[in-house]
This record gives structure tokens, sequence and C-alpha cells, in this order.
């Protein structure tokens, strides 16, 4: 029986390995390195593949070594609001242009006017751009909420709607609501954010600010 699925676990091996190498985010990196370390063990364990198994442990115990290392970092995180017309802030919606418009199809730069826009340092490096209007009843309806590729491990998220709820109630925000469906992967990420189904017109996901 194990004989018989040998081949797949080693399919499955070789995906993981390959997805490895398609992904531009560290962490995305050691993970999908990891398991493909632990499927090869278990292949190299059922066909009797010793180099392969030494091999793989090895890389496992590395993988590890720098999955802790990642997770134990110390980052630093701020948060900066901007008026909209700033030079730098413009250059990184231009910069990001391709990427903002899969997530968020219908924002152009001039509607960072007038808003509340802030951004959030990363060991300070631009890690998120953040626009919302702010309406009478409290709702911030988010125009724009994007954070680069290599950003996209949650951490942004929960230093947001976290680390930084103070300061979205010191804005007098009550709500912070998406009216526009925005890209399946910012779904999940939302959904992990609390995020839930709005139950308004129009309001398709909310998130309650708690004063």
């Amino acid at each position: 029986m194990l004989q018989q699925i040998a081949p797949f676990i080693g399919y499955l091996a070789s995906l993981f390995l390959v997805l490895a190498i398609i992904v531009n985010n560290d962490l995305k990196f050691r993970w999908f390195s990891l398991w493909g370390n632990i499927s090869f063990i278990i292949y190299a364990l059922i066909i009797n593949a010793i180099p392969v198994f030494i091999t793989n442990f090895i890389l496992l115990l590395i993988n590890i070594y720098y999955l802790r290392k990642i997770h134990s970092r110390k980052e630093y995180f701020d948060l900066l609001t901007f008026a909209g017309n700033e030079t730098l802030a413009l250059r990184f919606v231009e910069f990001y242009k391709k990427d903002i418009e899969r997530y968020f199809p219908q924002f152009t730069p001039d509607q960072l006017n007038n808003k509340l826009n802030f951004v959030v340092l990363r060991d300070l490096n631009i890690a998120n751009m953040f626009c919302a209007e702010l309406k009478e009843n409290g709702d911030a309806h988010v125009l724009l909420n994007f954070t680069p590729q290599r950003y996209r491990d949650f951490k942004v998220g929960k230093f947001i709607f976290e680390r930084e709820h103070d300061f979205l109630v010191s804005k007098g925000i009550k709500r912070i609501v998406y009216t526009i469906t925005p890209f399946y992967e910012h779904q999940r990420f939302l959904k992990v954010m609390g995020f839930t189904k709005g139950t308004e017109p129009g309001h398709l996901l909310v998130k309650n600010i708690d004063a």
C-alpha cells in the first residue's frame, strides 16, 4: 500500500518546493520548503532512499531554524498620516499601480484628497497605504488598503486593527466598511482580521471598532 502511494507523496513534495521558489515572501518560502522536506522524508522512508532522507532532514532543520528566527524577529512598526498630495505617497501609488488595480480597481490617486490617509511603516519601509472616507455616522468607507506582496503576513493588519485601535477610535471611527468587493486574497485577509458580511445595502464587509 505504501509503495503504491509513494510516487504521489514524491509529486507532492516536488510541488511544495516549486511553490517555495515561486513565492516572493520569506515566510511562505520557508513554510513551503518545510512541507516539501517533510513530504520527501516520508517518501524516502517508504522507498528506503537514505540519501534523500538525510538531505531533507538537514534542510528541514535549517527551515525550522529560520522560521523560528523569522517569528521571533522584532520589527519596528509605526503609523503616519498624510494629506494625499505628497510626492512620496503619489510615487508609491504609481509604483504599485498594477497591483493596486487588482485589489482596488476603482481607486484613483485623486481619491486621496480630503480623506483619512495613513501609511504603516515596517522597519521604516512603507508596508501599507490606507485611505478611507469618513461618514458622519462613524463609518469609514475603505477606498484603499494596500500592502505590498513582501509584507502580506497579517502583521500589518494586526498592527492597524489591534495596536492602533485607539488611533482609529480617535478619528471617530465606529465601523470600517468595504462597499466594493476586494480581490479574493484580500477578502480572506479581512475575514482573518474580523470583518464580517454587512447587513446593510452596499456594505459588503464590515468590522466594528469598539470604543
